[in-house]
């Protein structure tokens, strides 16, 4: 890849970044009700992002203090992301998370790793008495109920960016499709298979780093 490219790297957080779904266990662990019903509706198609996480999150009355220590002693980060970053950094590359996921946590573990310099735009949570609030505001400023991450993908291609994505979800099949290269773990590597896209497969960042050396 050339040196005068103006790269963007957008990359998704659970399960891209992390080894698991940080969402899924907070709410395996704290949710009081039934939030894998509100589930069965998003991947349905029947409910938006922004309403899974709104109506499953309200559910959650722990506090962030609670919440944040159990996501520091339990999330583990995939193999070679601090590398990764680096490598970024030397290249010149701009390095955004763009996550359905909820902003706190992923603050928390990019904090406990001694990372605290990248772009992070993820739903916004407000913790209350009632529950955690959830919020997508988009790079325009608006609010959001789907297509989070195509809407960063869109304004990234406007500014003129070459865009490399890594996910690892369903839900980043349609943003990725607009990028320049996928990168793809998990669902997302099942649906560029079963779509014969084109895109490199990974389970650790420094396999990332060897296929983009050999991007043309």
């Amino acid at each position: 890849m050339s040196e005068t490219t103006k790269t963007l790297v957008q990359c998704d957080f659970d399960g891209t970044v992390t080894n698991e779904d940080v969402s899924f266990f907070l709410l395996d662990t704290f949710a009081n009700g039934n939030w894998r019903e509100r589930l069965k509706e998003y991947q349905a198609g029947r409910i938006s992002v922004g309403r899974f996480n709104t109506e499953a999150f309200a559910m959650v009355k722990a506090n962030r203090a609670n919440l944040a220590k159990i996501v520091r002693s339990q999330t583990k980060v995939r193999a070679g992301f601090s590398e990764f970053l680096a490598y970024c950094r030397r290249k010149n590359f701009r390095f955004v998370i763009v996550s359905n996921g909820l902003d706190f946590y992923i603050e928390e573990v990019l904090r406990d790793i001694g990372v605290e310099d990248i772009e992070v735009s993820a739903a916004r949570t407000i913790f209350h008495s009632g529950g955690i609030e959830v919020r997508y505001i988009g790079p325009d400023g608006s609010c959001l109920e789907d297509d989070f991450k195509g809407a960063y993908v869109d304004s990234f291609l406007r500014a003129g960016y070459r865009i490399l994505y890594l996910g690892n979800g369903t839900s980043d099949l349609p943003p990725a499709r607009r990028c320049h290269h996928i990168f793809a773990t998990g669902n997302l590597l099942a649906h560029c298979q079963r779509l014969n896209l084109d895109y490199t497969p990974f389970t650790d960042f420094r396999e990332v780093i060897r296929a983009i050396e050999a991007l043309p």
